[in-house]
């Protein structure tokens, strides 16, 4: 079974592990399949962008969620704009473009309102206060429910935080990227806002992918990570994705991980009809003995 977790000061109850669609393949039946089976496992958020294959992640999600969009919180996100003939992008946090984009964003969804609208990006350099007023003016419409970021910047964090009426944050976090422990976690939880991690299995590394240098880790530290996800799990009875999973749903800021399933097995290897374990403190101690606990170094 899976747990829900209010999504910041919201009323937004998103479940703990989510569906990432970014990594769904864009082929209408097997996106479908896996949709559908994420329904079916319990999954109630689902979380896309403008951005993912031109739009045509939307579409196909739209198309899944139609007849369920009542039981679901439908999440993406917008700044990035195509150029005209679609073979790059810019970053654009404007009020107009964003005004427009969610137009589109809906049209694609096939959906009136979208439960939770992203920045994908920001820079401090952002016309901040203008994105906001854009956000906010789309809750006013009632074609949004609540917004958030989805940024690793300390510095864009803090100013949304002491700005704005987020509700949530999005920002990779795993045992492999402890980063946002030092001092995001604290900062989003105390000012009422919930972190949805992405990452979570640090590009599968934490659920069974031969080792490699990840973020400037050496494979040689990715290996002594594996060796204690494996250790737990073990101990545990369960899968190292699960404990992946695990690990940062310790911490109470985080309200959801997103998790970018492709296959039936990997939902199932993670959704298997148990509820996630909690971690001991000796548990955690033994995975961040092993893991190293590194800091932004820029955007601070």
């Amino acid at each position: 079974m899976l747990k829900t977790n209010k999504l910041g000061k919201s009323n937004l109850f998103t479940t703990e592990i989510s569906l990432g669609c970014m990594s769904l393949e864009p082929f209408p039946d097997t996106f479908h399949e896996m949709v559908n089976l994420s329904v079916e496992k319990g999954i109630n958020f689902f979380d896309t962008a403008d951005l993912y294959d031109r739009g045509l992640n939307e579409t196909l999600l739209g198309q899944s969620l139609k007849e369920k969009r009542k039981e679901i919180i439908l999440a993406t996100k917008v700044g990035n704009e195509w150029n005209n003939d679609g073979t790059s992008w810019r970053w654009n946090p404007g009020k107009d473009y964003i005004l427009k984009a969610v137009e589109k964003s809906l049209k694609r969804l096939q959906t009136d309102y979208i439960d939770l609208y992203q920045l994908h990006g920001g820079t401090i350099d952002d016309p901040i206060d203008e994105t906001i007023e854009a956000f906010e003016l789309l809750k006013e419409q009632g074609k949004i429910r609540e917004y958030g970021i989805s940024s690793i910047r300390p510095n864009v964090i803090r100013e949304y935080l002491n700005r704005s009426n987020i509700v949530s944050i999005m920002m990779q976090y795993s045992l492999l990227d402890r980063r946002p422990e030092e001092t995001c976690l604290d900062l989003i939880q105390k000012s009422g806002v919930s972190v949805i991690t992405r990452g979570t299995l640090a590009k599968g590394l934490l659920g069974g992918k031969p080792s490699k240098s990840y973020i400037g880790i050496s494979e040689q530290e990715v290996i002594k990570a594996q060796k204690a996800v494996e250790t737990v799990s073990k101990d545990l009875g369960e899968s190292n994705s699960r404990i992946a999973c695990s690990y940062v749903l310790e911490n109470e800021a985080i309200a959801s991980a997103v998790i970018g399933f492709r296959t039936p097995e990997q939902l199932a290897n993670i959704l298997n009809g148990k509820e996630l374990p909690n971690l001991s403190d000796k548990e955690v101690r033994l995975l961040t003995e092993e893991t190293p606990a590194l800091v932004y170094e820029n955007h601070r």
